[in-house]
């Protein structure tokens, strides 16, 4: 018996876009939601590679009758997820209190840059440049080098993606007392800055007294950093407590009462160099079977083909293998009654699911000949191969 997932029963209307917005409707349907994607006519796919478990609608937002096609499903819907700049839906005709009129229940999320309001919520950014607006950019980066973005996971995913994931999330709850929806407005820029809440409140303290890149945590420790291998590979190293420390010079054939103090700022850069002289000595694999079992906070940086061969991961079932043998990570966090069942199916064509869709909300079939004849909608069911 196949137990009910935790959004079982929860309607999301995903307007399609890149990065954060697919990211945010990707975990909804991970645990349960049902997930139309709404896509545009003559699209070439999904660029963003985050539709597992989501159908495919693709109708054109431009024309009225198209727009009109979404008031339709939005009047029945539990969420509606937009990702486009600011003015642009109600442009269409499709802003909070054009489809809230109709259905007071609905949560009308808006995941955007800069925000909806304030001089730069109009204008074009990317990871980089939220992430530089909020602070946080400052922070990542070697010492004497420029500040550099991890990727785009912390604007685009975290402060973008999964803080719009935890606002519906919310109003949902609080929908739950007073059976009204209401508006999201989740922004790349504030939700990275509240993901660096940290950074803020230890200015005081004298964490981040040094320049960028020579502080504890940001690569400046010797004990809190990576270190190369003998066959090019990468260790990390986290041992901040003294205790944990003392197990990382013993992995390291050193003596502390040799050493200097661990906290000794200005002893810092030699030891890096004494640390990566003996790290490059063995190979990852030689310093794994060191370390392994230990509390010394030593640990290999696994490769993307490394991970899904971990053994951590295989006890834990952490990666996960659809039926075209992607490998993704399971969705998080684990929950003990319902847990998150991803699909395994491939992700959809767009307009896969349109007549499928527009039916299924009361769309007679003349209705939907008529739609696709006037190009307002587009159907693309998969051919079978013979």
């Amino acid at each position: 018996m196949r137990v009910p997932m935790a959004l079982q029963g929860i309607l999301v209307v995903e307007l399609a876009g890149l990065a954060p917005g697919p990211f945010c409707g990707m975990v909804l349907a991970d645990f349960g939601a049902q997930v139309v994607r709404v896509d545009r006519p003559g699209a070439r796919g999904d660029l963003s590679r985050m539709a597992r478990g989501k159908r495919s609608l693709a109708v054109d937002l431009k024309q009225p009758r198209g727009a009109a096609v979404l008031r339709s499903l939005c009047a029945r819907a539990d969420v509606m997820l937009e990702s486009f700049r600011p003015g642009v839906m109600e442009k269409l005709q499709l802003s909070p209190e054009i489809l809230q009129r109709e259905n007071p229940k609905l949560i009308y999320a808006r995941l955007s840059g800069f925000g909806q309001s304030g001089r730069f919520s109009r204008v074009a950014g990317h990871d980089i440049n939220y992430l530089a607006l909020s602070g946080v950019l400052s922070r990542i980066g070697r010492s004497g080098e420029a500040p550099y973005a991890p990727l785009n996971l912390l604007a685009d995913f975290g402060g973008g993606g999964l803080m719009c994931t935890l606002g519906i999330l919310m109003a949902l709850f609080e929908r739950t007392r007073s059976g009204k929806g209401q508006v999201i407005d989740a922004n790349m820029v504030e939700g990275t800055a509240y993901l660096g809440s940290f950074l803020w409140k230890t200015q005081q303290t004298g964490l981040w007294g040094q320049p960028r890149g020579q502080n504890m945590l940001d690569g400046g420790a010797p004990f809190y950093t990576t270190y190369r291998t003998a066959d090019r590979g990468f260790m990390a190293v986290g041992a901040l407590e003294p205790q944990f420390y003392e197990l990382l010079l013993k992995g390291l054939g050193l003596k502390s009462d040799e050493l200097p103090s661990q906290m000794s700022i200005t002893d810092w850069p030699e030891m890096k160099k004494k640390f990566a002289d003996i790290f490059a000595k063995k190979t990852k694999a030689e310093w794994c079977q060191i370390f392994d079992g230990t509390d010394a906070c030593v640990t290999p940086v696994l490769t993307f083909e490394e991970v899904t061969h971990c053994g951590h991961h295989k006890d834990r079932g952490s990666f996960i293998i659809d039926r075209e043998q992607g490998v993704s990570p399971r969705p998080a966090p684990q929950l003990s009654n319902t847990p998150a069942v991803p699909s395994s199916k491939r992700d959809p064509f767009v307009g896969e699911h349109t007549e499928e869709i527009l039916k299924e909300f009361g769309f007679s079939q003349e209705e939907i000949s008529q739609l696709k004849s006037d190009n307002i909608i587009e159907c693309n069911k998969p051919r079978a191969n013979l």
